[in-house]
């Protein structure tokens, strides 16, 4: 018996395959912590459209009878109605219960 308990372990040895898959690994853990705590939001310029300070902001005071559709419609005639609702909804955060109420005042997005 050896006077030390350690010397009687294997040194660790990796392969050229061991190395590579330790270095993707560690990259791999690299990006996923960086996307988590950056946000993808953010490493995708966020999604936020920036406004012209030079016009002022487009707004709507919903009326009885009028819908996000066509609400959407008259904001941006040339646009698909579906994206342009879905702009709405997002500048105003209205995610969770998207209906709108007469006298509701919403923000409209730059056509």
């Amino acid at each position: 018996m050896s006077g030390s308990p350690q010397s009687d372990r294997v040194p660790i040895r990796l392969t050229r395959r061991g190395r590579a898959v330790l270095v993707l690994f560690a990259a791999t853990v690299t990006l996923i912590g960086l996307w988590l705590t950056v946000g993808p939001g953010a490493l995708a310029g966020g999604g936020e459209t920036r406004t012209d300070p030079s016009k002022p902001a487009r707004t709507v005071v919903v009326e009885r009878g009028d819908t996000l559709w066509n609400i959407a419609a008259d904001a941006d005639p040339g646009s698909d109605p579906r994206v342009v609702v879905q702009r709405i909804i997002d500048l105003n955060g209205l995610g969770g219960d998207p209906t709108v109420q007469p006298g509701q005042e919403l923000r409209l997005p730059a056509p």
